[in-house]
């Protein structure tokens, strides 16, 4: 029972499976329940999910589970995770549990959970409850799941919290929003009408099965095609948890997270308010944000800070050195001045009130950003080993990164999750960066593969 249940972003697997089947996830309420005895008197736990199938029997055991340490359970429904995050820390709730895989297919789920001041548990928190769950399971747990309902109140105190941070009108924007059949299905439309937007929902009919599949912040496809046919102001989609948001602009250009950074730092920069260690404007990204971005920034005396693929890495930076804005290519934006998670929905509200203020479409807040070649390419490997050991490989990175000097970037990194190295080259040319992609994509397969 050595294994580890916890990874960068709580517990993921196939729901029904190993370390999301009945026992597992009931251990884990009774785990967080004896946890949350300590933390006061009467403690309560509020539970969300996104709208997969799952998510029901999930939120169920894991019930079940605080029931039994004499810990209530308020639900939330279906709610987006960063609303979960909101109701917990802003409420008298000790933890909060947001049950979704995010971004993967339906067969999918996870568990992430929220301590009360809306950040993530930390890692000793969370290696002290898979000690508790790995004990249940040995001295063997009878599963008994609560019937659960939905409270609407929570979900409009994180609706009405939305509206306050917007105080314009968007009466006269046309805007497609594509929801992905997941959490902001119903919450999303309604907030951009609430704001005077003229909305276009798609995949908004979520059947439990069909989240994230072919819409979404990871199929933009559809969303810029109906954004070009309708004429609109933009697009946006959200993701399974609508803790991320890519945008579409009047062009058919598809606004990724590094787009996002540069025009929300510009105007935080201008109002003062784009905090850094030792007082210099700061925003954090990730290794895989564009060179294109990094440049843009110091143009205008901004430093990028990167840290290793995840949100959670971003979010430690930022509180590390004082930032209040980052996050990742992928769509996740951190306003650390609003919100202590990313947040699909606000991060559309801060986009929206910069084009209001600016008077300024998608199209011209981002014409200053020069996106780099950037290719991708996943390697399957039968085992994981140091790069240093990999002379062949080794050798290849070096001569792309003698040949793009400063002009480009080479990464190489190991899938946390799945038997994968992942290769990133950037640089000026398409060419030169595909070449470079393919020969160390090559050298990997020849030595790992």
């Amino acid at each position: 029972m050595g294994r580890r249940l916890f990874g960068t972003d709580g517990i993921r697997g196939v729901a029904g499976e190993f370390p999301l089947d009945p026992n597992t996830v009931h251990a884990l309420g009774q785990a967080l329940g004896k946890m949350a005895g300590g933390l006061g008197p009467d403690p309560e736990i509020v539970i969300g999910m996104d709208t997969r199938e799952s998510g029901r029997w999930l939120a169920g055991q894991v019930a079940g589970g605080l029931a039994r340490m004499g810990v209530r359970a308020r639900f939330a429904g279906v709610v987006t995770t960063p609303g979960i995050a909101y109701l917990t820390r802003t409420n008298s709730f000790v933890a909060g549990v947001m049950i979704s895989a995010s971004h993967n297919p339906y067969q999918d789920n996870g568990i992430k959970v929220f301590s009360h001041s809306g950040y993530k548990l930390p890692d000793e928190q969370e290696h002290w409850i898979e000690q508790e769950i790995f004990g249940l399971l040995e001295s063997g747990i009878d599963p008994m799941p609560l019937s659960l309902e939905p409270d609407p109140a929570l979900d409009q105190h994180y609706e009405n919290y939305l509206l306050s941070t917007f105080p314009h009108s968007l009466r006269g924007v046309t805007m497609v929003v594509d929801c992905g059949h997941g959490a902001a299905s119903w919450l999303a439309p309604e907030l951009f009408d609430g704001i005077g937007a003229r909305v276009l929902p798609m995949c908004c009919s979520p059947d439990g099965r069909n989240i994230n599949l072919g819409c979404g912040a990871l199929h933009v496809e559809p969303l810029r095609e109906r954004v070009l046919a309708e004429k609109a102001d933009l697009g946006v989609a959200f993701d399974g948890d609508a803790d991320r948001a890519i945008f579409i602009a009047p062009s058919g250009k598809v606004v990724d997270g590094d787009a996002v950074l540069l025009i929300a730092a510009r105007r935080l920069h201008a109002q003062g308010r784009l905090r850094g260690p030792g007082g210099k404007p700061t925003v954090v990204a990730t290794v895989m944000s564009n060179l294109g971005l990094e440049r843009a920034l110091a143009a205008r005396g901004i430093q990028l800070l990167r840290t290793p693929v995840g949100d959670k890495y971003v979010l430690e930076e930022m509180l590390r050195t004082g930032a209040v804005l980052g996050g990742e290519q992928s769509g996740h934006v951190i306003f650390l001045e609003c919100a202590t998670t990313g947040d699909g929905l606000l991060t559309a509200l801060r986009t929206l009130e910069i084009m209001h203020e600016a008077r300024l479409d998608l199209d011209e807040l981002t014409s200053e950003l020069e996106v780099y070649p950037q290719r991708l390419v996943n390697v399957r490997v039968r085992a994981k080993k140091r790069l240093e050991d990999l002379p062949a490989v080794t050798q290849e990175i070096r001569a792309a990164e003698q040949a793009f000097g400063a002009a480009g970037r080479v990464l190489v990194r190991f899938s946390g999750t799945e038997p994968l190295a992942r290769v990133m080259v950037e640089g000026p040319e398409p060419s030169q960066v595909d070449s470079f992609a393919a020969r160390i994509a090559a050298a990997i397969e020849r030595e790992l593969g």
